[in-house]
């Protein structure tokens, strides 16, 4: 295949293998490979749209800002001058292949990872037990995760040896005031209904 049509970042672009391109910031790292949208792959005198069968595989080079734009209001008679600048994030990516051919090597290099695996998942147990030790008895469950608005709409629906378990969690750990505030409130109610 000589070029392809990619999306990446919400924008359309036509490559061909070893093209570097500047786009948007992208949230891989530099050093790293993904494989963008595929629209449409053409050269050879064949050309398919939306191909299922063909991939494409970049990696991004560098992180960079680009050029800066600089932006100035005026005001007539007035004296009022502003100046402002702005600096895009962008991400350079090289274009490593286009075509099937290269998604089976990854898949060879995942099968090797795993013997690797079990060493790590022996040490994982280990790893999760300590933080088992860290949770309250009786708290709700996910309740180290939720924000102090989740807190505040569900803990009317906790009953009371959740709310108290949840309060002595969070007065040894979060020490939130919203939280705390939430907890001791529907406490109150819970004791206002009995």
């Amino acid at each position: 295949m000589s070029y392809a049509i990619i999306s990446v970042g919400g924008k359309q672009y036509r490559v061909r293998e070893g093209e570097l391109l500047t786009v948007d910031r992208l949230a891989h790292g530099e050093g790293n490979t993904f494989q963008p949208k595929v629209l449409l792959v053409g050269g050879d005198g064949e050309t398919k749209i939306s191909p299922t069968d063909v991939t494409v595989t970049a990696r991004v080079v560098a992180n960079t800002l680009g050029e800066k734009i600089r932006i100035g209001k005026y005001r007539p008679k007035n004296g009022y001058k502003k100046h402002t600048g702005f600096r895009a994030s962008l991400s350079q990516i090289e274009i490593e292949s286009i075509g099937g051919s290269k998604r089976a090597a990854p898949k060879k290099a995942e099968a090797a990872k795993p013997a690797d695996k079990p060493k790590a998942a022996a040490a994982a147990p280990k790893a999760a037990e300590a933080p088992a030790d860290d949770r309250v008895k009786g708290m709700p469950t996910g309740y180290e995760d939720l924000t102090v608005a989740e807190i505040k709409t569900q803990s009317s629906d906790w009953n009371r040896p959740m709310l108290e378990a949840a309060l002595e969690y969070e007065g040894a750990h979060g020490k939130r005031k919203g939280a705390l505030a939430a907890i001791e409130s529907a406490l109150a109610a819970k004791d206002e209904e009995s």
